[in-house]
């Protein structure tokens, strides 16, 4: 893994990670990290892929990892929802102009997938060949207004910057609530006990994030969600959604279904949708990763070749 930095439309600097092939890469992999986590996580199965003849890069967003710098605040997005998306979308135009004329990859989860879901919306002309959504949700429409009511409610008593507890436990609370024989709070992300432990010790992950974080990806939620932002996507994008049907981000497979049938519903002709049994909410660290990892490039092997 090689390391750089970029400016940050918002903050500070953006710590970047990129991990390159033996050759020439044949495609290029972005990946999109979720809350309360950083790129360099990804690193096994960003090495599956450049064994593939794949480059992946990532970048830390603001208030994550070591993009905590120059006035950044942990977990907190400086300009907001739209202005992290740009930072995603900005480090998508470097690397696209840096290798014109290969395939590339938007791959984004939990969070991270809201992410690539906004970009999908608001630059349908990015000339990306695929995206993958892991970990991604569907939020009942008519709780929507009532949850960015409650975020901006705890923003104006504690402050956007500081991190309410009360809030994270609205939002995530009832996560680990499915999850049989608990360990830790942090059970449901993945049934594989080593990676949970090594994600609970690690001071770079599951940190509460400020209330102007929670209510950002509220309000980012809500614009992906609305049918006509959904209308704006390039209808040929090729798309695949990949979740656990014990994911409680995605309802337990209700969630992503939804979702998936809003992007048919808005005319898009390329939807791939995957639940994988008794998977939890990260694939790419569950047990049975290598079949996740294959079932991934086993898809993308069209678009590359394409």
């Amino acid at each position: 893994m090689k390391e750089a930095w970029r400016n940050s439309r918002g903050v500070g600097k953006l710590h970047i990670c990129r991990w390159e092939p033996a050759g020439s890469p044949r495609a290029v992999v972005q990946i999109v990290h979720g809350i309360a986590e950083y790129a360099a996580r990804y690193d096994e199965f960003a090495d599956f892929l450049t064994k593939q003849g794949i480059l992946v890069v990532a970048e830390d967003h603001m208030g994550h990892g070591q993009s905590i710098n120059g006035g950044g605040i942990r977990g907190y997005f400086h300009g907001g929802w739209f202005t992290a998306v740009e930072d995603t979308y900005g480090l998508l135009q470097q690397t696209r102009e840096e290798f014109p004329g290969i395939p590339y990859v938007l791959l984004g989860h939990s969070m991270g997938s809201f992410m690539v879901r906004t970009v999908l919306c608001r630059h349908p002309d990015s000339g990306i060949a695929a995206a993958i959504l892991s970990g991604t949700g569907w939020q009942p429409t008519a709780a929507m207004p009532a949850a960015v009511k409650a975020a901006q409610m705890y923003c104006r008593q504690v402050g956007e910057r500081t991190p309410s507890e009360k809030l994270d436990r609205l939002i995530f609370g009832g996560y680990n609530r499915r999850v049989e024989n608990r360990r830790t709070d942090y059970d449901w992300l993945t049934r594989d006990e080593q990676t949970v432990d090594a994600y609970g010790a690690d001071p770079l992950c599951g940190f509460v994030a400020t209330t102007g974080l929670l209510r950002d990806m509220m309000l980012g939620i809500q614009y992906i969600q609305q049918p006509g932002n959904l209308a704006a996507m390039n209808k040929y994008l090729p798309v695949l959604f990949l979740s656990g049907t014990e994911d409680p981000v995605g309802n337990y497979g209700k969630g992503v279904q939804r979702a998936a049938q809003a992007f048919w519903n808005a005319g898009m002709e390329n939807v791939t949708l995957r639940l994988y049994p008794q998977c939890r909410h990260e694939l790419l660290n569950e047990r049975n990763k290598e079949e996740v990892y294959r079932d991934i490039l086993r898809w993308l092997e069209p678009v590359l070749e394409g």
